[in-house]
């Protein structure tokens, strides 16, 4: 019995190794072609965003010239603000490295202890330096603090799990909440297809953008771009539920979500005829948050795994084999050609 029980306890101890995580987590991917095409996605959001935004300028000009120059300005500012500048910082910021095989895993677990650290760095700069903020727990922040400073990579790994177990996990999901209102209303007020879809757009990116910045990492590249494919999916939609209006007394219920809302608030009360509408559009935008959330702790739980595992081989040892193997077929070869000349 007792010799069971120490089997199970070495059995429950050992490491999972590089092959073993390869084999259950590791996906075929096409890093590469994937990064290609989140580029492509993103120039035919950019696009179409355009389009809509140029559309709605050319309207408001063709009733007045100079209103027009004023639409122009503004969609120009909305343009770089709501697109430009979210794609930027959601594209810049580093993500996990999960998808590995046995030749990258040790620089991927050197990577994502990078990561980590500067993660843990940003939270902590964020919770001291700005004002009002309440997204991470001040006991876990002074805590990872003295992780950091101690260099304790297993304290900081520790902490940072606890945060996003629970006050990012919150925190993500009023962020979700909030959008998806803002999408949904934003949608029931205008009524034109155009406007809706951009403002869909819109909101979806910043969305995506807040969320990465409260995680601290973005989703990796196949991972950005199936939720890239969502946004502009959702912005087609929009398009096609512009004209539609079904009388439904469902967004009346929505009346206090809409107070911290600046204009909508006092609008609620007209918006019975765009329900069906503007809630299709708040729940496709709540879909595109969480599906960003899962994409999320799936990689962040993918890299504590990877952290743990056993590299029983790597590059640096591949080389010296080869060099080893190099070594001792030129001594062969030499001895080869001694035989040869002899004979």
């Amino acid at each position: 019995m007792k010799n069971n029980k120490n089997e199970n306890k070495k059995t429950e101890n050992k490491k999972m190794t590089v092959y073993e995580y390869e084999d259950k987590y590791v996906k075929k991917q096409n890093t590469k072609g994937a990064a290609i095409i989140i580029k492509f996605i993103i120039g035919i959001i950019g696009i179409f965003l355009f389009k809509c935004l140029l559309d709605i300028t050319m309207s408001v000009y063709g009733m007045n010239k100079y209103a027009g120059y004023v639409a122009a300005a503004v969609s120009a500012a909305l343009y770089i603000a709501f697109f430009i500048v979210p794609i930027i910082k959601i594209l810049r910021t580093d993500y996990f490295m999960v998808n590995i095989n046995s030749f990258t895993a040790k620089k991927a677990q050197q990577h994502n202890k990078e990561l980590r650290n500067r993660i843990a760095d940003k939270f902590i700069d964020y919770t001291v330096n700005v004002d009002g903020a309440t997204w991470y727990s001040d006991k876990l922040i002074a805590d990872l603090e003295k992780a950091r400073k101690k260099g304790d990579d297993g304290k900081v790994k520790e902490i940072l799990t606890a945060l996003y177990t629970s006050d990012v996990k919150k925190a993500a999901k009023d962020i979700i909440v909030k959008c998806s209102v803002k999408s949904g209303l934003y949608s029931a007020v205008s009524q034109t297809d155009k406007i809706d879809a951009s403002l869909v757009l819109v909101v979806n990116m910043q969305m995506i953008k807040d969320i990465v910045f409260l995680y601290g990492f973005r989703p990796s590249d196949a991972k950005l771009l199936n939720i890239f494919r969502k946004v502009m999916r959702n912005s087609l939609i929009a398009y096609g539920l512009g004209g539609v209006k079904i009388g439904n007394s469902v967004v009346k219920t929505m009346g206090d979500m809409a107070k911290s809302i600046p204009i909508l608030g006092s609008a609620i009360s007209v918006l019975v005829d765009s329900s069906v509408q503007g809630l299709s559009n708040g729940t496709l935008t709540a879909v595109i948050g969480y599906n960003t959330i899962k994409y999320l702790s799936e990689e962040y739980r993918l890299q504590d795994i990877l952290d743990g595992i056993e590299i029983a081989e790597n590059e640096d040892e591949f080389k010296e084999t080869c060099s080893e193997v190099e070594k001792q077929l030129k001594g062969v070869s030499g001895i080869t050609e001694k035989f040869a000349k002899a004979k």
